[in-house]
């Protein structure tokens, strides 16, 4: 759930790295080490120039989320709606700002100050701030496409898995030795 409401939130796509083993944090991607706190604070204006309206945002959140609470096992629409709009996302809410400071400090990890604020500038454009308004809508988009992306691939997926089991002479549920 955890991946779908990052993602969601952030508009940032999971990519086929997220299947694999995490690499060993170093200096440049550990996001939990100490940071310039000058550039610190411009990944944090930044990343609220993003996000753009944090109600827009989380509402933008409700449709997908009550389809994952059927998902999970809430089969009326209805039902699922309302376990949305009076827990989820209050909860989103009430944890939004520890999202935010997430993202800010993996933005200042990985770009150095002077990218941030030229991130920045372009964000108090028109622009930037059409494309933070639109990012609820894209992130929505890029969800959507993705499962029928990911829908239309499952068959070859499917064969493909079961030609890997053959071939290494697995059983399907056999325990690794």
């Amino acid at each position: 759930m955890t991946p779908i409401i990052v993602a969601l939130a952030l508009s940032i796509p999971l990519s086929s790295g997220a299947m694999a083993q995490p690499a060993a944090p170093d200096a440049k991607t550990d996001v939990s080490a100490t940071t310039d706190p000058a550039t610190l604070k411009v990944a944090r204006e930044v990343v609220a120039q993003m996000q753009g309206d944090r109600a827009t945002t989380l509402n933008s959140m409700a449709a997908p989320m009550a389809a994952m609470m059927q998902q999970m096992g809430i089969k009326e629409p209805e039902r699922a709606q309302v376990i949305v709009r009076e827990a989820v996302l209050p909860m989103l809410s009430d944890h939004y700002d520890a999202l935010l400071d997430i993202q800010a400090r993996s933005f200042a990890s990985v770009l150095s100050k002077d990218d941030l604020q030229a991130i920045g500038t372009f964000y108090a454009s028109a622009a930037g701030r059409r494309l933070a308004t639109a990012q609820p809508r894209l992130a929505q988009a890029q969800m959507t496409g993705m499962s029928q992306w990911m829908q239309g691939l499952m068959p070859e997926m499917q064969t493909r898995v079961m030609q890997a089991i053959k071939a290494h002479g697995w059983a399907p549920g056999d325990k690794p030795k």
